[in-house]
């Protein structure tokens, strides 16, 4: 499974469900949006289990995005998730920080765990670097793209002109020519980010005007947090914090299908993925301050009581909702390309298709 085909469903609504298996992690990166760490806490495998046995050849997500933390901590229900999603047509991708990367072999159960997924990422940026080197990184590659798996690299860097990623990017293309298609993004002011980089530099949904309308895709797919606890939004916030309206579920309770109709027919949902937080905001009567920014917009809807009836009489609307379905078709239509451009760095969209099948 080709990078580019995951994220052409990225932001179709319900295509994939994202599940960080732990927040374990043993290495110690100065941006680390889960703020990962040895001493994290984590879910019995058995939530993750039952939660994945839940999907059915007729109901179930086109995609299984398993990571953590350091989802190779847990390589046994790595393994254990990607087989049996693939039983009713899931395929499962993985993310990796590369852990084991100083040993000269990966280890057996770790490689057991890789084999079983249909595709491999790894994290790569300088964070990553102070404590896996880049050779050792590329050696693993060589070793994974050696047993036929389709792999992908997922670089952070401060902008578009970091220097870094051109030096980075031009020794990724010197290695392995067109074989590693990569995913670049830039520096996001979350979890361990927050202490060192620029307010300024908070995430938003793209460059439009807090006035206009600015759909948000990455309300798209649910996410299982290390808990069990299942969010609308991959931010880690969300999991944190626990704003209702972004709050669908949990593992140990609900199964796939339940989650998937929530995240369809919520309203705050809906409105989100149709106009954006702000606009949202303000159609239920707030004005967000400059400072809230995007998705800071967004953890605040809750606080708004009054926001119910209003927001359900506007989505209930039909031109509403033949808006609502125009909007997610445009989406779809600009697939990956538009989704990267939009969400990572644009000047390096393009490398997502490296290698990308005929």
């Amino acid at each position: 499974m080709h990078l580019i085909e995951i994220l052409n469903l990225r932001p179709t609504v319900a295509a994939g469900v994202s599940i960080g298996i732990t927040r374990r992690c043993p290495l110690h990166c100065a941006h680390c949006s889960t703020r990962s760490s040895m001493d994290s806490e984590q879910a019995p495998e058995w939530i993750f289990e039952r939660f994945v046995s839940t999907f059915r050849p007729d109901s179930r997500p086109e995609i299984l995005a398993l990571s953590g933390g350091e989802a190779l901590l847990r390589p046994e229900l790595v393994r254990m998730l990607a087989e049996r999603a693939r039983r009713v047509g899931t395929r499962t991708s993985v993310l990796s920080g590369l852990f084991f990367a100083g040993a000269a072999r990966i280890p057996p159960s770790i490689l057991k765990a890789i084999d079983a997924v249909d595709h491999f990422s790894v994290s790569l940026d300088v964070f990553h670097e102070r404590e896996v080197p880049r050779a050792r990184v590329f050696d693993m590659l060589e070793q994974v793209l050696a047993r036929g798996k389709d792999v992908s690299l997922h670089l952070v860097g401060t902008d578009a002109d970091d220097p870094y990623l051109e030096r980075l990017i031009g020794d990724v293309r010197a290695r392995f020519g067109t074989a590693v298609p990569m995913l670049v993004n830039a520096l996001s002011y979350f979890g361990r980010a927050r202490a060192w980089l620029p307010n300024d530099r908070a995430a938003r949904g793209g460059e439009t005007s807090a006035q206009d309308a600015n759909p948000c895709a990455m309300a798209a797919w649910p996410v299982v947090g290390f808990d069990g606890c299942i969010a609308a939004c991959g931010n880690d916030d969300a999991l944190d914090e626990r704003p209702g309206h972004l709050i669908l579920g949990h593992a140990a309770t609900d199964d796939w299908q339940t989650i998937r109709e929530r995240s369809l027919q919520s309203n705050v949902l809906r409105a989100i993925r149709l106009y954006g937080p702000e606009v949202t905001a303000r159609r239920v009567g707030n004005t967000p301050s400059s400072c809230d920014g995007y998705c800071g917009t967004c953890m605040a809807l809750s606080k708004n009581h009054a926001a119910g009836p209003p927001l359900e009489a506007l989505m209930q609307r039909p031109t509403t909702r033949i808006l609502e379905a125009e909007v997610q078709a445009l989406l779809a239509d600009g697939g990956a390309d538009a989704f990267i451009r939009r969400h990572g760095i644009a000047r390096y969209a393009e490398l997502a298709h490296l290698g990308e099948p005929a």
